[in-house]
């Protein structure tokens, strides 16, 4: 049995490194904080029996991606995908199923689009399938792929939606794979010239891109521990994949300054408050897990350089970072964007000996439920990153083993309880302008199947209906009022 495997087996999927396991290479910690959990943190904790408003306009969303849900992997001219390949051998995923049909989204968008419209979103973020856009090593632009894209955005503009497109959400192209993928300088110029071509086909209704989708995991579950595709692990390849991510970014914004967009641009990055278990976990540990897991992506992007003491680091990825560096890239990785996404899971608690269950887990056996985490990142980079706008991208949890499928009354309570986290760090100041629950619908959940059931919407992948869980209809009253009421 190989190693990722046995992770799929015992549960580890791809938000494994968003908070809940804390392996050596994968802590997880914004927000760092000397204080021991379970003291009082902020009022952010207190109940109280009136709404809480949110401030106008606010962008109330829901996220899938494109692997997870399309299906349709060879429809209209795409091609594989690194995932498509990863997923080929069944060993790595639990169910050993894959994502040929998914959600079948491809086919059945505008009825999804319609069950958005009902639920009240003014807000939808996607991802854009590469191998779709760009399927070939010609480069050619797919005018078929694209137009799927044109159709969606259209819908949901006529809708009364904003589109939130994803350019990069973990699906490279296996021809770019096979030409060195992510370890090759050039991927950077191969991603501006796809987000190119993106943006001058939907750049006009657009409102707001994430450029590339959590590049923390795809280093650490792709390159180090090869529990993702590609499957790698090597971790001086992993500090080079690292730096041409970060280059990608900035190249993709400059791009879109360039293109007459309107709309905004901004990164996504995955973050989660790390806390010592106790007062006997020395400052320093903590401190040495936030380099490595979150100044090491923040930093880079939000104050043009990366952070001191790398020495700290794995060697061999410290060398591979520093190889692939040159010292015009500062500056176009630090580029102006517009807002900072995040997507936010789970805590981190460091114990003297490693990782500490200390909360409530959710049905994936990894995820601490811990909403005051999610004040802590906000007001986090409201305090330390020159107060940017912020958008959460992704904030979910999956059904409770045993609960009713459409009575998710547990996934109510945790969105109830982080939308007030939420709404505590933007009285604080945090300047928060959207929200995103992970997911629309349930989904091909990357190496964990269909084992897991993230949707506000259930789904049938037998049949492919569509009902909405409890879960859906309070969402849809928390939209109307935009205000949260505990």
């Amino acid at each position: 049995m190989t190693r990722s495997s046995e992770l799929a087996q015992r549960g580890i999927g791809r938000r494994q490194l968003l908070g809940g396991c804390l392996a050596a290479s994968s802590m997880a910690a914004v927000g760092c904080t000397a204080r021991a959990p379970g003291t009082s943190m902020h009022s952010a904790e207190a109940s109280t029996t009136m709404p809480r408003p949110f401030p106008s306009g606010f962008a109330w969303g829901v996220a899938t991606s494109a692997f997870q849900i399309e299906g349709s992997l060879t429809s209209d001219g795409r091609t594989a995908s690194i995932w498509d390949t990863y997923t080929a051998d069944k060993a790595h995923v639990a169910d050993r199923s894959n994502a040929t049909v998914a959600c079948d989204h491809y086919r059945r968008w505008e009825a999804d689009l319609d069950l958005m419209k009902q639920l009240g979103l003014g807000s939808y973020r996607f991802s854009i399938a590469w191998p779709r856009i760009v399927p070939a090593n010609d480069r050619r632009i797919n005018s078929a792929g694209l137009a799927f894209y044109d159709r969606l955005v259209d819908g949901l503009v006529a809708r009364g939606i904003t589109p939130v497109a994803t350019l990069f959400h973990w699906d490279l192209p296996q021809y770019l794979q096979d030409a060195g993928g992510w370890e090759n300088r050039d991927s950077a110029g191969w991603f501006a010239d796809y987000a190119q071509a993106v943006f001058a086909k939907l750049g006009d209704r657009v409102g707001s891109w994430a450029t590339i989708n959590e590049t923390k995991i795809i280093v650490q579950m792709g390159y180090q521990q090869g529990t993702m595709a590609p499957g790698q692990r090597d971790a001086r390849v992993s500090g080079r994949v690292m730096h041409h991510l970060n280059l990608a970014h900035g190249r993709a914004v400059q791009a879109f300054r360039a293109s007459g967009a309107v709309g905004r641009i901004g990164p996504c990055f995955a973050v989660a408050p790390c806390y010592p278990a106790d007062a006997s976990v020395p400052p320093e540990v903590v401190d040495g897990i936030d380099l490595q897991e979150n100044r090491l992506y923040l930093d880079p992007l939000l104050r043009g350089g990366y952070p001191t003491k790398l020495d700290r680091l794995d060697p061999g990825f410290v060398a591979g970072l520093n190889s692939a560096v040159r010292p015009e890239d500062a500056a176009v990785i630090a580029g102006k964007v517009d807002f900072v996404g995040l997507t936010y899971y789970s805590p981190a608690i460091v114990g003297s000996t490693g990782p500490v269950q200390r909360y409530p887990v959710a049905s994936n056996h990894w995820q601490q439920i811990f909403p005051q985490g999610l004040y802590d990142v906000l007001t986090r980079l409201h305090r330390e990153y020159d107060d940017p706008s912020i958008v959460v991208l992704e904030n979910g949890v999956p059904d409770d083993s045993g609960e009713d499928p459409v009575n998710d009354q547990r996934r109510i309570e945790f969105l109830r309880s982080h939308l007030v986290a939420a709404q505590q760090a933007v009285a604080d100041g945090a300047r928060l302008t959207g929200y995103h629950a992970w997911s629309l619908l349930d989904n091909f959940e990357w190496a964990q199947g269909y084992t897991q059931r993230y949707g506000l919407v259930r789904v049938d992948f037998d049949t492919q209906s569509r009902t909405r869980k409890a879960s859906a209809a309070w969402y849809a009253k928390v939209i109307a009022a935009n205000a949260v009421t505990v």
